[in-house]
């Protein structure tokens, strides 16, 4: 198995943990600490040693900051989280606020007094973090201290080992570009920046740099590590050489400088002290390395990670690779919901059961390296929490006559997989199948668009809400992430958000997965991935336009779908959808699920 349903988090811990950090804030003179979900290379999984937030105040989510004050504490969580968090997290001990608006700035500037002395761990903050929270606290008299060793390690007296996974090679026949070729294309890039050098933070754009995978964080094959690029010059990958292999070794090395991890800051200092101007993204890589820079003479230009656009351009053999993912995955995930029509009636499944038995169907294909997630396997009202995660403890039965959402993806060497179904169990009642109906609209409205080139994720993130605005009603996460190729499951910087404002370029993966949440009763969110793609010009038009090709391969519930709520154009949408996945799929699938599947592809109209 590949996910766990136990959780070491418990919100009887917080209260004896935070007064052991709170006796550390008072040896140090400090009036608090940030505690973020992140490790030194600011990635959405973090190894079980960097799990320091859900350590202190048990919570769990992939995104989340704690602030400890000497009487005051509070976990900060975005929308998917509203709910997990008050079940995670002693309500005496900790206040709950919001991650994005108000900004986790404007809390602490409201606690802080004159001359309060603010640590953080400058390792586990961004730049750009880091000038948000000193500006705001600045007006009432307080300052943000960097502190050498972290507090939370100080008091953490069972702390996990770093990992030490494997290295191994990604095929050139799917990764689709040798690594001289990209590494001299982002050495271009660096002078075209202006810069010397540059220092990469994030280990899924060293993975995609070097054409190298690992398992050092939970469903996303990344090799923690850094790298130093150079302009004119040899690049150098630190990484601990437990993780390689001689053959693993001898490949890099035919391409970069090798070294222990503990060298990158020397290497750091070498560069600037020689008066280079070193690229290091503010948004992404830890403080602690720009302040390196400056300190030793260098000069930092700040600018985005230079592997990020290539990295998210997918190319023919990724895009080859991906769909080959997705046939798989797709026929696996038809044979799971085969399963589910014919056990869930019987009123013995629970959300384990169902999550387990997904895995299995992803297993049997013998292509399964990872999920690129914990599954979400939400029965009833737990469905209505976004990132919702099964454990023992919260382990529900599949409700009769109500709404169940799995929402999973499966991470095989040639593709990253991420799919939503929301499936009725016995009758669902007219609400609910009105309000998936007007989600799938959405999901329909996104991947019908053509649109401009140069269009971002803010411009048609609206469309996906639409038909729900029109009654009132909305959901509080974006519309979809980027995804990668055998990498990370949320892949930046696409997006489609009302914040993004990347333009969409050809080759790009996204999800496209608008919702609706009841709180107490029900969720729905439907999930397809989407590669955007270039459109023909209709006759009389003048822009170059784009478009996306749906990726995933899976039936939709045609028992929840009102089709008297649905226009001509987005029935045609659904009956040819459902006839592509019966022509790709059908052939894949076991054979006591072809019948099931050919049903559920049948034509609405």
């Amino acid at each position: 198995m590949f996910q766990s349903f136990d959780t070491s988090a418990n919100p009887a811990f917080g209260s004896a943990r935070v007064a052991l950090l709170r006796a550390e804030l008072q040896a140090r003179e400090l009036a608090g600490f940030l505690i973020p979900r992140a490790d030194e290379h600011q990635g959405e999984y973090v190894p079980p040693h960097a799990e320091r937030l859900a350590w202190l105040t048990g919570f769990t989510g992939s995104a989340g900051l704690a602030i400890v004050l000497r009487h005051r504490a509070v976990v900060l969580v975005d929308g998917r989280y509203v709910l997990q968090v008050r079940d995670q997290c002693d309500p005496a001990v900790f206040e709950y606020a919001s991650l994005i608006e108000p900004p986790p700035s404007a809390w602490l500037a409201a606690a802080v007094g004159a001359g309060d002395r603010i640590g953080y761990d400058p390792w586990l903050h961004t730049a750009n973090e880091i000038s948000r929270f000193a500006k705001a606290i600045e007006p009432a008299g307080a300052v943000l201290v960097p502190v050498e060793a972290n507090l939370v390690d100080a008091v953490w007296a069972d702390r996990p080992p770093a990992p030490l996974a494997a290295v191994e090679l990604q095929p050139l026949e799917l990764a689709g570009e040798p690594v001289d070729a990209k590494l001299a294309r982002l050495a271009a890039a660096l002078r075209a920046a202006k810069a010397d050098a540059a220092v990469l933070t994030q280990p899924d754009s060293i993975a995609w740099a070097f054409n190298i995978r690992g398992a050092d964080v939970p469903h996303t094959p990344l090799p923690l590590s850094f790298a130093i690029l150079a302009a004119d010059a040899r690049p150098t990958l630190f990484i601990d050489g437990r993780k390689l292999s001689n053959a693993v070794r001898a490949e890099l090395a035919a391409h970069a400088d090798i070294a222990e991890p503990g060298r990158l800051l020397a290497s750091v200092d070498a560069l600037a002290g020689a008066g280079k101007a070193v690229l290091i993204d503010p948004d992404t890589a830890a403080i602690a390395l720009a302040e390196r820079v400056r300190a030793s003479g260098g000069t930092v230009v700040e600018g985005k990670d230079p592997v990020m656009l290539p990295k998210a351009r997918k190319n023919a053999a990724e895009l080859a690779g991906t769909r080959a993912a997705h046939r798989r995955d797709g026929a696996a995930m038809a044979n799971f919901l085969a399963w589910f029509d014919r056990e869930a009636p019987k009123g013995e499944l629970d959300e384990i059961a169902v999550a387990t038995a997904l895995e299995r169907c992803r297993a049997a294909t013998g292509e399964l390296r990872d999920l690129s997630f914990d599954t979400i396997s939400g029965a009833g009202p737990n469905g209505a929490i976004i990132h919702y995660r099964v454990s023992t403890a919260s382990n529900r039965k599949v409700d009769r006559d109500n709404l169940f959402l799995i929402d999973s993806g499966g991470q095989y060497q040639d593709g990253t997989t991420d799919i939503t179904r929301t499936l009725a169990v016995g009758t669902p009642t007219a609400a609910m199948a009105r309000h998936y109906t007007l989600v799938l609209k959405g999901m329909i409205a996104i991947s019908r668009l053509k649109f401009p080139k140069g269009t971002h994720g803010a411009h048609i993130d609206a469309f996906a809400r639409a038909a729900m605005w029109a009654e009132g009603l909305d959901y509080d996460h974006g519309t979809g992430h980027g995804v990668g190729s055998f990498l990370s499951v949320h892949e930046g910087p696409q997006r489609i958000s009302k914040l993004s404002t990347v333009p969409f370029e050809p080759g790009m993966i996204l999800s496209n997965e608008p919702g609706y949440y009841r709180p107490g009763e029900y969720g729905i969110r439907i999930e397809n991935l989407i590669v955007v793609t270039e459109a023909a010009t209709p006759p009389g038009g003048e822009r170059p336009m784009h478009g996306f090709e749906t990726l995933t391969l899976a039936p939709l519930d045609r028992r929840l779908i009102v089709a008297a709520l649905l226009t001509r154009a987005e029935v045609d949408w659904i009956d040819a959808y459902h006839a592509r996945v019966q022509r790709e799929i059908g052939p894949l699938v076991a054979a006591e699920t072809a019948n099931w599947l050919a049903a559920a592809c049948a034509p609405l109209a």
